[in-house]
């Protein structure tokens, strides 16, 4: 599933070519995503301008005059920037085309993603309003973590992973944040202390920095608006490397499922 880096390449690789934009027309080639696409998109939306774009948690947001699209790439979606006139492909349900000639085009296999129509404050919808701050936003602060951990038992890569707590921290981001603030993931997030909850912060901080930098993590589903996969995977430490040697001491990975999701961490080095 793409991941909040792989959500902010894909903004960030999408926002040149569609911001200030106007809509010249929509296809919905394939409603029938996790929730039905509104199918009165296409005459909601033409003529009208693009007046922002941007991401919160997983979620891009665009949005007009009228109100605003919420997309969500689901586990295997994908968003490109393409010519007026590219072939579509298979699994392309829906897609913008503006008036400078470039679409905006929605692919997604497993059809698990969304496009979400809202007349209402974007802010304001049930899947956004009740969401926690964003990891590298001020409202993350050093002592957020600790001070919502308080009377949790849940294992604190759980806790760090639900979207209440702090947005965008995925299975894969959530195993390395841990492994660099040497943190055992089956502790229970009730347990550690401040300073170390300090030291997570940083750690997820610096972790989601680094792969917004590299372009995300190179998974089979995933790659950016210019088809150019991401490069982050090159320099995980512990994710997908089961039985393999740490990195620090040399002891083999360990794999474990906690909450239904495959983690890895050394036994070792994360106390």
């Amino acid at each position: 599933m793409p991941e909040l880096p792989e959500v902010e390449t894909t903004l960030r690789g999408i926002q040149p070519h569609i911001n200030d934009q106007i809509v010249s027309k929509i296809n919905i080639y394939n409603p029938n995503l996790r929730w039905p696409v509104d199918s009165t998109l296409p005459s909601i939306l033409k003529k009208q301008p693009l007046l922002n774009s941007l991401r919160r948690g997983k979620y891009l947001v665009l949005v007009f005059n009228k109100g605003a699209l919420l997309l969500h790439l689901g586990m295997s979606g994908s968003l490109r920037v393409l010519d007026q006139g590219s072939e579509l492909q298979k699994h392309d349900h829906f897609e913008i085309i503006f008036k400078n000639k470039k679409v905006l085009r929605l692919r997604d296999p497993r059809r698990f993603g969304s496009v979400l129509w809202t007349t209402d404050p974007w802010e304001t919808h049930p899947l956004i309003q009740k969401m926690g701050p964003e990891p590298l936003s001020e409202n993350f602060t050093d002592d957020h973590l600790f001070l919502n951990s308080r009377n949790k038992t849940v294992a604190v890569k759980s806790y760090i992973m639900n979207g209440h707590v702090v947005v965008g921290v995925g299975n894969i981001y959530a195993s390395e944040s841990l492994f660099l603030a040497g943190i055992n993931p089956n502790k229970a997030a009730s347990k550690i202390s401040k300073q170390r909850y300090l030291t997570l912060t940083h750690a997820i901080k610096a972790i989601l920095s680094n792969a917004i930098k590299q372009g995300g993590t190179t998974l089979k589903d995933f790659s950016s608006p210019d088809g150019k996969p991401g490069y982050f995977s090159q320099q995980l430490n512990v994710y997908g490397r089961k039985a393999e040697p740490c990195q620090n001491c040399g002891k083999p990975i360990t794999q474990k499922v906690i909450n239904q999701r495959a983690t890895y961490y050394c036994t070792n080095c994360q106390k």
